[in-house]
């Protein structure tokens, strides 16, 4: 296995931060600190960040924390001059002795962690990829507001007096949007009356608001989907949320070594949890939270309206294994043929 070490002579890690990074550079060779520099997350201060590092000689990587977030300027600039980018995840912090700490040993840290990993992560791409994320990220925040809203709505509607409780008693919600959106406030009721119905037609205005807002977020995400990789809206159980959610995690060929590096990025990779004579696995739970939901929906899909995968089912259930296992060995498949599909390249 080739470690860093061996192709680069130099590496820089990046602590990075809403209005300021830092950014130590470290020798591959011995793991030493040579030179820092905190700068401005500015176009001004990433071209700090290069003289810096053109200062010293030999071929270079840059391990950054926070591509996606804080680190996604300097990411995208440097990616487009062509230099080498590593995603780094929140380092492993070691014990600080008497509590050391600070920017300049956070980006030493990053860089011999870099150096230290066997597998390194290459930056999510910009493009189609972050086009998705903006959407996903949008029409979660809506649908998100509308479930407060809604509950809201149903809380007021409980302790509403009974003049307003009486039309809304018993009815789906959405039948009790579309009533309280049409309240009108009467102007022989009493004070407490008149202001619950105000504040209920308001909350129901707000929710079809927002749900109108996800829907366009949702059209939105499925032509997106349609332009770049409309061969996966063919998959049972792939609608446009999950893929895009899919593409999401996944972002580039070759960015994820393996279809269990997939499944591990899912959290749906099973973990051993064997001890003396016992040989069992236990449920990963960590990884994208966001794809690993995704990952469901397409299981419990086809559970409900795929033959094969409910003969699947029945099959396993008769070797005496539990729903849970079951679902976790096709959550496991699912990865694997997604990953598949997903790194060949689609022709048109």
């Amino acid at each position: 296995m080739t470690m860093l070490a061996d192709i680069v002579e130099v590496v820089i890690g990046v602590d990075t931060h809403k209005h300021t990074h830092t950014a130590a550079v470290v020798t591959a060779a011995t793991g030493a600190a040579v030179d820092n520099v905190t700068v401005t997350t500015d176009p001004d201060g990433y071209r700090a960040l290069v003289d810096m590092a053109d200062r010293h000689r030999g071929l270079r990587v840059w391990a950054i924390e926070g591509t996606g977030s804080y680190g996604a300027g300097l990411a995208r600039l440097l990616t487009a001059r062509g230099e080498w980018v590593i995603e780094l995840d929140r380092p492993r912090r070691p014990v600080r002795r008497h509590g050391a700490k600070s920017d300049p040993l956070d980006a030493v840290r990053a860089a011999r962690e870099a150096l230290a990993r066997p597998d390194l992560a290459a930056p999510r791409s910009d493009g189609q990829r972050a086009a998705l994320a903006v959407r996903l990220a949008a029409r979660r925040s809506a649908v998100g507001a509308a479930t407060i809203a809604q509950q809201q709505l149903h809380a007021l509607a409980i302790a509403a007096p009974e003049t307003l409780r009486g039309r809304l008693r018993g009815k789906p919600t959405t039948e009790t949007v579309a009533i309280c959106a049409r309240l009108r406030i009467d102007p022989r009721w009493d004070l407490l009356t008149r202001e619950t119905a105000t504040v209920l037609r308001s909350l129901a205005s707000r929710v079809r608001t927002l749900h109108d807002e996800a829907r366009d977020h949702e059209q939105a995400l499925l032509e997106l989907v349609r332009g770049w990789r409309p061969d996966l809206l063919d998959q049972q159980g792939v609608g446009p949320i999950v893929a895009a959610t899919v593409l999401c995690a996944w972002s580039h060929p070759g960015r994820i070594r393996s279809d269990g590096a997939f499944a591990m990025l899912a959290g749906v990779a099973p973990i051993p949890a064997s001890s003396g004579q016992t040989i069992r696995h236990r449920l990963n739970r960590s990884g994208d939270r966001q794809l690993n939901r995704a990952i469901h929906t397409i299981v419990l899909t086809r559970l409900r309206h795929d033959p094969t995968t409910r003969a699947y089912l029945e099959r396993r259930r008769a070797q005496g294994h539990t729903d849970r296992e079951i679902k976790r060995c096709l959550k496991r498949y699912v990865t694997r043929q997604l990953y598949r599909q997903l790194e060949r390249a689609l022709t048109t």
